[in-house]
């Protein structure tokens, strides 16, 4: 049976300005892999409604999980659950639930649940909670979409909260292979190797280094045994 694929969607115009380097889906893409979710596909939009929307509703209708970040705060541009909502045609407000958990930090650390830190208490209806340890405000989930923060710490703590909750496949494993000749040289041999061997993925990833070319050749497959077989036809068909 195929693992479950997945989605990632990256809203902020602050990823798209180069203000902020995105960290989030690095990290995902590890933490999928390790699950066994195949991450299919990321996008990244502004923070604009419309386009949130689009996004959402194109790609919840082609994966199994979609994973967001970014736009769940207290300020006015942060608009992730209200185009959540609207794409699904749900309707959003404070709720009880996401209100107390809030109320609880705040009275904690001695601050005041004002009206901004209060809209991060809006949730879609039918959405299920994704707990935050780090900072409390709860993400949610709708339907196949995870809702998550674009703060890296807090973004992390909420993968591992869904991850703990949805039902993945075989780990991705990998083996890579340092081969100090360019690719042109070991294009036949590669190919010759991934013909072979269809049920493994082959990358091809050239460096230079000292001004000699070469190439980090990497097999991907869910099966041990079917890239060490890989891996074998390959040292032998490149006389390695």
């Amino acid at each position: 049976m195929a693992n479950p694929t997945a989605a990632m969607l990256v809203i902020g115009d602050e990823i798209l300005s180069g203000r902020t380097r995105d960290a989030n889906m690095f990290y995902l893409a590890g933490e999928l892999a390790n699950h066994g979710i195949d991450l299919k596909e990321v996008r990244v939009v502004s923070d604009d409604a419309q386009a949130i929307v689009t996004a959402v509703t194109a790609l919840s209708g082609g994966y199994d999980h979609i994973f967001t970040s970014g736009g769940i705060g207290p300020t006015h541009d942060d608009i992730t659950a209200d185009c959540i909502a609207r794409a699904f045609d749900a309707p959003i407000d404070v709720r009880d639930d996401a209100r107390a958990i809030l109320e609880e930090h705040y009275r904690q650390n001695g601050r005041e649940l004002n009206a901004a830190r209060l809209r991060m208490a809006r949730i879609p209806e039918g959405a299920s909670l994704i707990e935050n340890p780090v900072s409390s405000a709860p993400g949610f989930t709708l339907r196949n979409v995870h809702v998550m923060a674009g703060v890296p710490t807090v973004f992390q703590a909420m993968v591992a909260s869904v991850l703990a909750t949805i039902a993945g496949g075989a780990p991705l494993l990998s083996q890579t292979l340092r081969i100090n000749r360019g690719e042109g040289e070991i294009a036949d041999g590669l190919s010759a190797v991934a013909k072979a061997h269809p049920e493994v993925s082959i990358g091809c990833y050239p460096f230079q280094h000292n001004g000699a070319f070469g190439a980090n050749v990497v097999v991907r497959s869910t099966d041990g045994r079917q890239i060490e077989a890989a891996m074998s036809d390959l040292a032998s068909r490149l006389e390695l």
